[in-house]
This record gives structure tokens, C-alpha cells and sequence, in this order.
């Protein structure tokens, strides 16, 4: 007579995973494209609802706090409410707020309905994730997250691309509005293919105790943590009483959430998994430090062609299109290497390439011209589509279904954190480090130095024969020296920010050596 399964065979969906993966991929995909789809809409949405540039940027900062808040709890809520409810509660209230936020009135009630997408935003991540990971068998894994690859690599390189269309050709409205149709679409095909695992833990509220004090340790904290790497720059860090006072807050907040849900029986947030889960805790790390260098490095480059080169928003946007376009077609052969190849081999060659296409950026100068600009984000798509996605397979690999949905959120939340910090930390560096610059190439523009002297007297040269007076062409040609140190100074501080991300990306290569390389076969089952 046989007994139960030792090892059952895990449930498997109705519909094929693969009709499954492009619905709750797109539900992601229009999430994450939000994350980057307004920012070059930002001097249009100031003009239209009359408030400053400074102001509009909480139309990005709201979002992300929102954001941060919920990545974490997913494993909770898909827990309280099941997960295909959850997931599709979420994409409607990100469908019905983006509505709202098109239709705005005014500033203030711009950022309120903002919030609710970012809150609605928050469990399509992770839940897209989750998702994924459950419906495909062990052998397919990476194949699925590939697929879940191609949207979070891909969307924020699109997002500025096609905001700047959007707002040079319609209005910034439909920087919001075009997620509604989208939005109504996906979820009438998510509530027909998805279905709700029986294995799945499920909680019932009215009977259980929720972790308020976690909940709000935890929201406090990264709240204040994402407003204060958000708005940080503009308010020169440590020398505002408001940001000393959000990095106290930010500080003392995630350390108590952290240390409250280790020890609490029932935590809102799983943290134990970061220790108790092989692989997940480095993967996780892993994945904070691809989200520091995916975000920093993909906002370094378009800053510095529009800064330095003067290019406009979808020029900037054709720069980082081709490294999108590699990372789209090498997708699928990653998919194919991940049972074949060992996860740490991996991540070596997606490090080794986005050290070269990040020294690459190192070696740019004021005279490069846009294929060599291109160039380098073709090498760079080279290396991050290797990391992403073995990344994602080790860090799941060992996880129980049944605590997906808390991964997912951590994990998500891992790299959105790295991605601010990556992004206000480069920033910054760029600022401090052209003024350093600036300081020594002044010292040495004096009427001592030949080289000056004879620029100097090109110039009026210049200026006089274009119709200007001689005092005038002399106070003309200094500006325009001052400009020069100016652009060289900051085109250094650029490179100097690259030179410092690759070196940062080496630290990664120990992490990938920590890494266990994971099991591809479905499990057999047992019969007594």
C-alpha cells in the first residue's frame, strides 16, 4: 500500500505558466516604468499646477516613500487576503490612482493620489515575483525569472524615453493615463489565469494579533530613509536640521523594526529568513549592491549628456536604449545557462562586463561623440543581464513556497533601497568631487600660466573681431575660460563617479563565491 508523498510534487497551476508570465510581467513592468516615467515631466507638471521645480520633485519622492512601505509587508497582506486577491487588488488601485493622478487638479492632490499608486505599486513587484517562482517547475525557474528580468532592467531605462515623448508630443497627463488602459486589460486576463495555491499559508485577520508596532517601526524608518536619500542633495545633507533629523528617525526606526520582528513570534516582515534561508541573505545583499550600481549608473549617464553635451531628454534616452535592447535579447540565453552553468560563474561575467563598460565610462572625455556614448551602455546591458537573473534563482532557490511572498518583498525592497542610495550617493559625489576639481584648475587660470595667457588673448581676439569692444571681449573671454573649467571640472568629477562604481562592483564577486549553486530537478516522489 503507498503512503503519503515524502516529498509531494508541488501543485501545479490549470493554465500554462507561460500564458501566466506576460500578464503579472506587464502588471510589473507598468510599476517600475512609473518609477522613472515622470522625471522628465517634472518642469512641465511645475508649470501646469503652478508650484517650483524644488516642489515637483515629491511628485517622484511620494511615490517611492509609498513604495518602500509596502515592498516589505507583501508576505503578510498575500497571506490576510490570498495571493491572486492581493495581486489584483493592488493593480487595480495602481490602475484607478494613476487615473486620478492624470486627473489632478492641483499639486497637493497630485501627490495624495501618487501615494496610493505607489501603495498599490508596492505588491506588484514582489507579487509578479512570487507568482513566477510558484507556477513554473524547478527546471523553468530561469527561465521565469528572465522573464521578470527583462521588465525590471528594461522599464527604467524606457521610463524617461517615453515620458519625454509622451510630454513633448501630448501633455504629462498621459504619463499616468496610459497605465489605465493597460491596467484595465491585465487585470481582466489576471482574473481569469490566476489561481490561488491550497499550499499557501493563509491567516484570518479577525484572529490574529497584527504587529502594529513592527508595522510602524518599519514604515517610520524607511520612509524617513527614502525622503532622506531622495531629497538629501537638494538640501546639502547634514547641514539641514531636516535631514539629521530623518537620518535619526531613518536610523533608529529600520534598527528597532529589524531587532522587533527578529524576536516577535509572528512578524509582520520575516526577517529571520535573511539568516535561516541558505543563499537568501547574500543574494539579497547581492541584489542591494545591483540595484546601487543599476540605478547610479543609468542616472550618471543621461545627466551627464544633457549637462555636458547638451543633449535633450530623448537624446538621453537614445543613449541608454541600446543597452535595454541587449539586455532584452540576452534574457532568454541566460534563462537557458541557469541549470547549466554555476550561478557564481555566472555573476563573475556579468561583474567582469559592467566593470569594463563602467571603465569605459571612466576613459569618456568632453569630445565623445554618441556612438561611443551608446557603446558603453551596450557593454554595460552585457553585464547586467547576467546578474539579475542568477541573482533572483540563488536567492529562491531554497525558499518554501509558502514564504515567497515574504522574499519577494525583502529582496524587492533590497534593491529599491540600493537603487536610491546608488542614485543620492553618485549625485552627490559628482557635486563635491567638480568642486574639488574646479578648485585646482582655478589655481593654476592666473597670468602666470602661458597657456591662460595665450587663450586669454585668443579669445578677445575673437570676441573683438565679432563686434565687441576690446573691455567687453576681455570680460567676455574670462567668462568663457571660467566656463571651460567649469565643464572640465564636472566632465572629471563624472568619470571619477564611474571609476568609484566599478571599483564598488568588484565587492560583489565575493558574495558570488558564497553563493550555492542550486538544484534544477523537480523532486521525486517517494512511495513506501
Amino acid at each position: 500500500m503507498s503512503a503519503a508523498a515524502a516529498i509531494p510534487q508541488p501543485a501545479r497551476p490549470a493554465m500554462n505558466p507561460w500564458v501566466i508570465a506576460p500578464v503579472v510581467a506587464m502588471a510589473a513592468f507598468m510599476e517600475v516604468l512609473d518609477t522613472t516615467i515622470a522625471n522628465v515631466a517634472l518642469p512641465h507638471i511645475a508649470g501646469s499646477l503652478a508650484t517650483s521645480i524644488d516642489q515637483s520633485t515629491w511628485v517622484l519622492t511620494s511615490y517611492l516613500v509609498a513604495n518602500a512601505i509596502v515592498l516589505p509587508l507583501n508576505g503578510f497582506f498575500s497571506a490576510a487576503f490570498g495571493r491572486k486577491r492581493y495581486f489584483m487588488g493592488c493593480m487595480a488601485l495602481f490602475t484607478i490612482s494613476s487615473l486620478l493622478c492624470g486627473m489632478a487638479p492641483n499639486f497637493s492632490i497630485l501627490i495624495l493620489f501618487r501615494i496610493l499608486q505607489g501603495l498599490g505599486g508596492g505588491g506588484l513587484q514582489p507579487g509578479a515575483q512570487a507568482i513566477l517562482r510558484d507556477v513554473f517547475p524547478p527546471e523553468k525557474i530561469g527561465a521565469a525569472m528572465a522573464t521578470y528580468g527583462i521588465v525590471v532592467v528594461v522599464a527604467p531605462v524606457l521610463g524617461p524615453l517615453l515620458g519625454g515623448f509622451i510630454t513633448d508630443n501630448f501633455t504629462w497627463r498621459w504619463c499616468f493615463l496610459i497605465n489605465v488602459p493597460v491596467g484595465i486589460i491585465t487585470l481582466f486576463f489576471l482574473s481569469i489565469l490566476l489561481q490561488d495555491n491550497p499550499s499557501h499559508r493563509r491567516i484570518k485577520l479577525s484572529e490574529t494579533k497584527i504587529d502594529y508596532l513592527g508595522l510602524g517601526l518599519l514604515a517610520v524608518g524607511l520612509a524617513s530613509l527614502q525622503i532622506m536619500l531622495d531629497r538629501g542633495e537638494d538640501a546639502d545633507w547634514f547641514a539641514s536640521p531636516l535631514i539629521r533629523t530623518l537620518a535619526v528617525a531613518a536610523v533608529l526606526g529600520i534598527s528597532l523594526a529589524v531587532w522587533w520582528e527578529w524576536r516577535h513570534k509572528s512578524p509582520i516582515v520575516n526577517f529571520r529568513m535573511l539568516k535561516e534561508v541558505k543563499n537568501f541573505g547574500f543574494a539579497t545583499f547581492g541584489m542591494f549592491m545591483f540595484g546601487s550600481i543599476l540605478y547610479g549608473s543609468t542616472t550618471l549617464l543621461p545627466l551627464l549628456v544633457q549637462r555636458m553635451f547638451g543633449y535633450d531628454a530623448r537624446q538621453a534616452g537614445m543613449v541608454l536604449a541600446p543597452g535595454g535592447i541587449v539586455v532584452f535579447c540576452l534574457m532568454p540565453l541566460v534563462g537557458f545557462l541557469i541549470p547549466r552553468v554555476a550561478t557564481r560563474w555566472l555573476i563573475s561575467f556579468g561583474v567582469f562586463w559592467n566593470v569594463v563598460a563602467l571603465y569605459m565610462m571612466s576613459r569618456l572625455s568632453l569630445h565623445a561623440d554618441f556612438s561611443s556614448l551608446a557603446m558603453c551602455r551596450v557593454v554595460q546591458g552585457l553585464g547586467l543581464a547576467f546578474l539579475f537573473v542568477p541573482f533572483n534563482t540563488a536567492a529562491f532557490a531554497f525558499v518554501p513556497k509558502q514564504k515567497l511572498a515574504d522574499a519577494s518583498g525583502i529582496i524587492n525592497l533590497a534593491r529599491n533601497i540600493g537603487g536610491s542610495v546608488g542614485i543620492s550617493l553618485s549625485v552627490s559625489f559628482v557635486k563635491q568631487v567638480a568642486q574639488i576639481h574646479q578648485n585646482y584648475l582655478v589655481g593654476r587660470v592666473n597670468v602666470l600660466n602661458p597657456a591662460y595667457r595665450s587663450s586669454l588673448l585668443t579669445l578677445s581676439g575673437a570676441f573683438v573681431h565679432g563686434g565687441l569692444a576690446i573691455s567687453a571681449a576681455g570680460r567676455a573671454a574670462q567668462a568663457e575660460i571660467y566656463n571651460m573649467v567649469s565643464r572640465e571640472s564636472h566632465m572629471l568629477a563624472y568619470v571619477d563617479a564611474f571609476r568609484v562604481l566599478a571599483i564598488v562592483f568588484l565587492f560583489v564577486l565575493p558574495i558570488a563565491a558564497v553563493l550555492k549553486t542550486p538544484s534544477f530537478k523537480s523532486a521525486p516522489v517517494v512511495v513506501e
